[in-house]
């Protein structure tokens, strides 16, 4: 892989990793159309750790409370709801590891995927805003939409925070939630693959800062301009998108 490639793959995981219109899917569709060749799990990993380090960042002071009031009742809580709706991701990506590695570069499942994703986002335009509080059974629900990003073209964060609109919680809290629901889902992932790797990492030191950097820094920038977008109620302007570029992709 080289300088070039890894920078232009961060800024792709960056940007869409945050945004609702899929990392894993644009991903596949670049190394395919512009041969790119991908270095594996090594380059997932360094690439996920940008984008863990672009949320650490922007809700640093949410994290932080949460720390420091890790005693009181209703934070204890909270935390309990981000487990609950860490667990079914967790169940579907170890229980069906195998099936979608195997389907991870299937540019036709992409192609529906994205479409799929895009409907969901546009469905969007249908709801009225509400202010409703996350609970256990939200959280479950979140969860599990949450696990269909595993499928290559599904949008994490479009899935989670549509979801969480749908159940009737706020812009605000929809994307607080998504978001801190991303750390230990993203860590995850990054633990699973570096165990795959172990100590034989094949990607320079150059190539590996590249794609760090540019991950980390694009990440910054899209998950704030995204939380700015939500206030003005428009996520389902991504819908027209996906379902673009997945028509597009089943067709090419």
């Amino acid at each position: 892989m080289s300088l070039y490639d890894a920078i232009l793959l961060g800024i792709v995981q960056g940007v869409t990793e945050f945004l609702p219109i899929s990392s894993s899917g644009h991903l596949v569709i670049i190394q395919k159309f512009l041969g790119v060749v991908n270095s594996g799990s090594e380059f997932e990993i360094l690439v996920h750790i940008g984008t863990l380090g672009s949320i650490l960042v922007v809700f640093f002071n949410e994290i932080r409370l949460i720390i420091q009031n890790i005693m009181s009742p209703k934070t204890q809580k909270y935390i309990s709801f981000i487990i609950l709706g860490t667990i079914p991701a967790g169940i579907f990506g170890l229980g069906m590891r195998d099936l979608f590695e195997s389907i991870f570069h299937n540019l036709n499942l992409v192609g529906i995927s994205l479409i799929f994703t895009g409907t969901i986002l546009f469905s969007s335009i249908l709801l009225k805003k509400a202010d409703k509080q996350i609970n256990s059974t939200k959280s479950i629900f979140i969860g599990l939409a949450q696990a269909l990003a595993i499928f290559p073209g599904v949008s994490r964060s479009g899935m989670t925070i549509c979801t969480a609109l749908f159940l009737g919680i706020g812009p605000k809290e929809a994307a607080r939630f998504s978001f801190l629901l991303a750390i230990p889902a993203i860590s995850g992932a990054g633990a699973i693959m570096m165990a795959d790797v172990g100590t034989n990492f094949q990607i320079s030191v150059y190539v590996a800062g590249a794609a760090l950097i540019s991950s980390f820094l694009t990440g910054l920038f899209s998950l704030k301009w995204l939380i700015n977008w939500l206030k003005n109620g428009k996520f389902h302007y991504f819908g027209f998108y996906c379902i673009t570029i997945g028509i597009i992709t089943l067709f090419l």
